[in-house]
């Protein structure tokens, strides 16, 4: 059976399931009991399971994911969360020197079935320090997979196929999806890692996309479509493992390649994206592939700025029409709507997406 859920009560559902059928799963983290918990994705879990399965943690995150690690070479499987990919900086001598490392080192012997949940993304004016979007980073580091679910229905078949997976994940979840909703089946089911999504089938140019920019560019899509443009939009999911070849048969078929990412220019996957489709399908370019991104500037905090800072729609509209040689004039570019909070896009920001 299907239901509408909202993109955090899925994200709670999948852990709920998982802690359901598997008692070596736990869950730790800074707010995890706390009656938000964690933007709402882990209300209840404590009361129905207990503290010793779901567990609040000091303000030490390189210690608390070393014990998290240890605990996943014994057997069992954590769920370390995050309220902010920020606050995981403290740890990255864990993430990256062990948690990634110790199946390599020790030839296959052992494994760190490890999920790091990190919210991403902009929110509350909160700045440079607590709405970075550091995906490229992980994705840069053998031994880790990360996963960027865009809707609810990934949301909870990506996190179970992640915690149900023998190798670390770094699972990403941009708070601007948090309350966005769409159909979630009943009970366990999986997506699997490292397959992406054509979100919107079109034939005159591929817009690859990553995370909430998936929804910025469906908006575009729609846009462009108004005046005969139609572009097949996909959704990478996972980046690592990364479907290069569903990029490339859509790259291969409409000759023109947007790379989408919410991330700084400089190193961003946007530029992986980029790369691969050159190596691959070169030949079938018909104008040079471009990049949307943050710029390379430190987040800021003011909603003046922010407005100038986050890519959006108008952006990849704009893009499309130079890369198609079209006159912007022809395209009525969708605007934003200011006055509102910076955790919410716009008015007509609620779902199914």
């Amino acid at each position: 059976m299907t239901r509408q859920l909202k993109y955090v009560e899925a994200i709670r559902e999948a852990i709920n399931l998982c802690m359901e059928v598997d008692p070596n799963v736990y869950v730790i983290g800074e707010g995890v009991p706390d009656p938000k918990g964690i933007f709402g994705t882990t209300t209840g879990l404590q009361q129905k399971y207990g503290a010793e399965r779901v567990l609040d943690m000091p303000l030490s995150e390189d210690g608390m994911t070393g014990m998290a690690i240890g605990s996943a070479l014994t057997g069992l499987r954590p769920i370390l969360t995050h309220q902010r990919v920020d606050f995981a900086l403290l740890s990255m001598n864990q993430i990256v020197n062990n948690a990634a490392k110790w199946h390599y080192m020790f030839g296959g012997q052992t494994c760190v079935p490890l999920v790091i949940r990190m919210a991403i993304g902009m929110g509350w004016g909160q700045g440079a320090q607590h709405s970075q979007s550091l995906q490229a980073w992980f994705a840069h580091v053998p031994g880790l997979k990360v996963v960027m679910p865009v809707t609810p229905y990934d949301a909870k078949g990506l996190l179970i196929s992640s915690i149900e997976d023998d190798n670390p994940v770094i699972f990403l979840e941009h708070r601007w999806l948090h309350n966005t909703f769409g159909d979630v089946p009943e009970g366990i089911y999986r997506v699997p890692l490292g397959q992406g999504r054509i979100a919107r089938r079109g034939k005159d140019i591929t817009i690859a996309a990553t995370s909430y920019m998936v929804l910025e560019s469906l908006r575009a899509a729609e846009t462009l479509s108004e005046v005969g443009i139609e572009a097949d939009v996909v959704d990478i999911r996972t980046l690592k493992p990364f479907d290069s070849a569903m990029i490339a048969e859509s790259v291969q078929r409409t000759g023109r390649l947007l790379a989408v990412d919410a991330d700084w220019k400089t190193g961003s996957f946007a530029g992986e994206i980029i790369t691969s489709m050159v190596e691959m399908v070169w030949g079938s370019f018909k104008c040079p592939p471009r990049r949307i991104t943050l710029p390379d500037s430190p987040t800021p905090t003011s909603a003046a700025l922010s407005r100038y800072y986050y890519p959006r729609a108008v952006h990849i509209v704009s893009a499309v029409c130079e890369m198609m040689q079209i006159p912007k004039e022809r395209v009525s570019l969708p605007h934003e709507t200011f006055g509102i909070p910076l955790d919410v896009p716009d008015s007509s920001f609620t779902g199914p997406f």
